[in-house]
């Protein structure tokens, strides 16, 4: 369910990284307790982001929940296509429904999130 080559935040973001561009979104767990997503809000591409700071918001039909970055670096593209399809989130989370790329300014960053199999024990210890 959560895949071994992502790497995860304790706010449930996931982070997939390729020749020092991370892409990001929500993992499964975050898109299951929000419900059916309506509208997502994200960032334009080339703002600079801070690893821990918000870039957008998730809308569902239960509630309104902030976006958090686990890696800092500059935006380089935004899913747009979620503007028009924000229910992609909840069907392919990992996929189609990714939100943002990061050009990283610090790749040490990555080795402070969760493993898949961490981050399924961090699922357990907050249950």
């Amino acid at each position: 369910m959560y895949p071994n080559d992502l790497k995860y935040d304790r706010e449930h973001e996931w982070v997939r990284v390729e020749g020092g561009v991370a892409t990001i979104g929500i993992s499964h767990f975050a898109q299951d307790q929000l419900g059916e997503v309506v509208y997502v809000d994200l960032p334009t591409a080339g703002a600079t982001i801070g690893a821990g700071e918000t870039f957008g918001e998730v809308e569902s039909v239960k509630s309104v929940s902030e976006l958090f970055c686990p890696v800092s670096g500059e935006i380089l593209d935004v899913n747009s296509a979620l503007e028009d399809a924000p229910e992609t989130v909840n069907e392919d989370p990992y996929g189609e429904g990714w939100m943002i790329t990061i050009k990283l300014s610090d790749p040490s960053e990555i080795d402070a999130l969760m493993s898949a199999a961490d981050y399924e024990a961090y699922l357990t210890e907050e249950a």
